[in-house]
């Protein structure tokens, strides 16, 4: 259980970084001379968003349980994620 709650986790904050990013334009770009001498493609500058994940310990009451542990077959998210080539 913990092991799919941290999966879970860890795909909702890179959901949240992809989608949650900032993209501020810092400069026009021009089009270079028709001999190609030259030209600037424009700058930006991309903030992505802070996450930090602490944990604390805290004291609560839970109940003392017993319980029979048995395997099943369930079905988990599998996030695959393909980055855009560099070139």
């Amino acid at each position: 259980m913990n092991k799919t709650f941290l999966m879970t986790l860890l795909s909702l904050s890179l959901g949240f970084a992809t989608v949650g990013c900032d993209v501020e334009k810092t400069r026009e770009g021009e089009m270079p001379d028709v001999d190609v001498d030259g030209g600037q493609l424009p700058g930006y500058d991309v903030d992505g968003p802070e996450v930090d994940v602490t944990t604390e310990e805290s004291k609560v009451k839970v109940p003392d349980v017993d319980v029979d542990m048995e395997e099943k077959t369930i079905t988990t998210p599998d996030v695959d994620i393909d980055l855009p080539a560099d070139e």
